[in-house]
């Protein structure tokens, strides 16, 4: 016990000031992002949307998701990823606060995606400031405190948004852009004045040395393949939000409130867990070795759900999943920050977040068609192949695109 301890608290040991800060705009910045979960209820109860017009409705969302992941980077590169981020969550203010004004389908369908673009923009440049500020050996640790802050503000976000919705939709509304001016103004404040002196920093280093002119993530062949299997990857994983949740209700009949102890259990297990097992992973495994295990996990955790669905089952298989989902998601941001070059991080960043915001798009209309036609027990069965395979890619991918982690240290 002792000794989990102290591999516990090392994990967070050697991060930067920024790191933390960074997880902390980010905490509260998601813990605000409250509205989604509550998008389609609001739809169909306050607007009164038919199902089917509600489903095109929030589709805008993922078309956004897609738009904002693409600009974000591209413009992270001109810009810089500090405006980028202080912009993204101050414009994000107005946006919220503008969409109970619109009342039809083609109204909030434009307003979700302008929103959407806004603040998926931030993903990239937040991902860019993560490697500018970690030390080199502490990359992976960085982006898992991100993602951990990440899943914490969503264990927060929609418990607060069901206690403000409860009150007024446009209360929900209204809270949602007071956390984004927070973050927006916490972020400010604290790395207006570091931003500077990184500026004059790298203006002294590229006076030093020649400039090399860098490719486009768009015209690197390795990367794309790589960003292909991201997106079949995220394609599995992402019926944890979709999918999955229909299954625990129409064939392992649990409750809503059940369901939502099983979600709340897995973001508390992610939060405890990631950063030791991202510390074990990054003490014992290689990076190729670390993503065949984090992605055949994840199709294992899923492939159980086609054999039996009781209580124990459900809470091993959403368990699995969790260790998979810290064993994969996080180093998938650190191969790409290994594989871009230092003028064009934010594009890169930007394409690999495009891999994750198609899923969005694809998962559920994929899962549910594949459900209702063939029955959940082909779907989980298949999804479980199908990971398989994408971690024997993984495997094999990742050494040929940046070389195993001992290649990289040297």
């Amino acid at each position: 016990m002792v000794k989990l301890i102290h591999l516990y608290t090392n994990s967070f040991k050697g991060l930067s000031k920024e790191s933390w800060m960074l997880a902390l705009v980010m905490l509260i910045n998601r813990a605000g992002s409250m509205v989604l979960p509550f998008l389609g209820v609001y739809m169909t109860d306050h607007l009164k949307f038919s199902i089917e017009n509600t489903g095109i409705v929030l589709s805008f969302f993922g078309i956004g998701s897609v738009i904002g992941s693409w600009l974000g980077g591209f413009i992270t590169d001109r810009i810089g990823e500090y405006r980028v981020q202080y912009l993204s969550l101050l414009l994000s203010v107005p946006l919220f606060c503008m969409i109970p004004l619109f009342k039809t389908e083609i109204g909030v369908a434009t307003i979700i995606l302008l929103q959407s673009i806004v603040s998926d923009s931030f993903r990239p440049a937040n991902s860019v400031a993560i490697t500018k500020y970690a030390k080199p050996e502490n990359i992976t640790r960085a982006f898992s405190l991100n993602r951990m802050a990440i899943n914490l503000g969503f264990s927060i976000g929609p418990a607060l948004g069901g206690i403000l919705s409860a009150i007024s939709y446009e209360f929900l509304f209204f809270s949602n852009a007071f956390t984004a001016l927070v973050a927006g103004i916490l972020y400010i404040v604290f790395f207006r004045k570091r931003n500077i002196l990184a500026k004059l920093k790298a203006r002294k280093v590229q006076e030093a040395i020649e400039i090399k002119k860098e490719n486009s993530p768009y015209r690197d062949g390795k990367f794309l393949v790589y960003c292909f299997f991201c997106m079949l990857f995220s394609i599995c994983f992402f019926q944890l939000f979709s999918t999955l949740t229909i299954f625990y209700k129409d064939t392992a009949h649990l409750s809503q409130q059940s369901i939502g102890y099983i979600l709340g259990y897995s973001g508390f297990l992610v939060v405890l867990l990631e950063m030791g097992l991202v510390q074990v992973a990054e003490k014992y495994f290689s990076l190729s070795v670390t993503m065949l295990l984090g992605t055949f996990i994840c199709g294992f955790a899923y492939a159980m759900l086609g054999f039996d669905h009781s209580i124990l089952t459900l809470v091993i298989s959403m368990s699995l999943l969790c260790v998979g989902e810290i064993w994969a998601l996080p180093f998938m941001s650190t191969i790409t920050a290994l594989r871009s070059g230092k003028n064009n991080k934010g594009a890169y960043m930007g394409l690999n977040g495009i891999s994750f915001s198609i899923a969005f798009i694809v998962t559920p209309t994929l899962g549910t068609f594949i459900a209702e036609r063939f029955g959940f027990t082909i779907l989980w069965i298949g999804t479980g192949v199908l990971a398989t395979i994408i971690a024997i890619a993984f495997y094999y991918i990742v050494p040929w695109m940046i070389g195993d982690r001992k290649h990289v240290e040297s």
